[in-house]
């Protein structure tokens, strides 16, 4: 059983949702931010896993819409995010945190799409998703929301799985809200009508700093 430790120090921050939302151009933008870094203890910036992942393993974007590949992949994400994090506080001593480019949810989020209901509910069950989750609870969770001028984002860089349309899209960005509602993990909708960088940082720097 994997022991919680209880967060004593800043609230982590989480940048979620569908593909091709500005998450991590996001992230990027937090790590440059001064009132987050600039401090006596700056967070660890937790860059997406899942790229590393398919490249470690040799999967292909196109094995995410596989229901037997896509099983193994989004439990290698779900492993990967757990260490990633795990790193980032420092081995449980409490008092480190991290802004993270992505969370332990995203890889459920795409499994509950492609497998059946008992092989995604098994991942849920999971001793590290279970210590993430209580984790998210504990922080700041912010999705960045499909459809509206995010669509000026959609671009196929080769790697990540493209939606098939803008209604397909927007059902996994739907996905996102249903399981953090599941888990009662509290959260905030960054939503695609705010495009400009200025106000994106504002919008999570706010909802932070509001919940310390």
């Amino acid at each position: 059983m994997i022991a919680m430790t209880e967060h004593i120090g800043p609230r982590n921050i989480y940048i979620i949702g569908a593909q091709c939302t500005g998450k991590t151009t996001l992230v990027r933008n937090l790590s440059q931010h001064p009132e987050l870094v600039l401090s006596d203890n700056p967070p660890t910036i937790i860059t997406e896993v899942a790229r590393t992942v398919l490249q470690e393993h040799s999967f292909t974007a196109q094995d995410v819409i596989d229901p037997i590949r896509t099983l193994e992949l989004q439990r290698l994400i779900l492993q990967a995010q757990y260490s990633a994090e795990k790193t980032a506080l420092n081995d449980n001593s409490g008092t480190s945190w991290f802004i993270s480019d992505r969370s332990g949810m995203d890889p459920i989020v795409y499994a509950r799409k492609y497998v059946a209901e008992e092989l995604w509910i098994a991942l849920l069950q999971s001793p590290e998703w279970i210590e993430m989750r209580e984790r998210m609870i504990l922080s700041t969770v912010i999705v960045c929301e499909a459809g509206g001028e995010a669509q000026n984002w959609l671009v196929d860089d080769g790697v990540r799985l493209m939606p098939q349309d803008e209604e397909d899209w927007i059902k996994v960005d739907e996905g996102f809200y249903n399981l953090l509602d599941r888990e009662e993990i509290p959260y905030h909708v960054l939503s695609s009508s705010i495009s400009g960088h200025p106000e994106r940082i504002e919008f999570v720097v706010g909802h932070w700093k509001g919940a310390r």
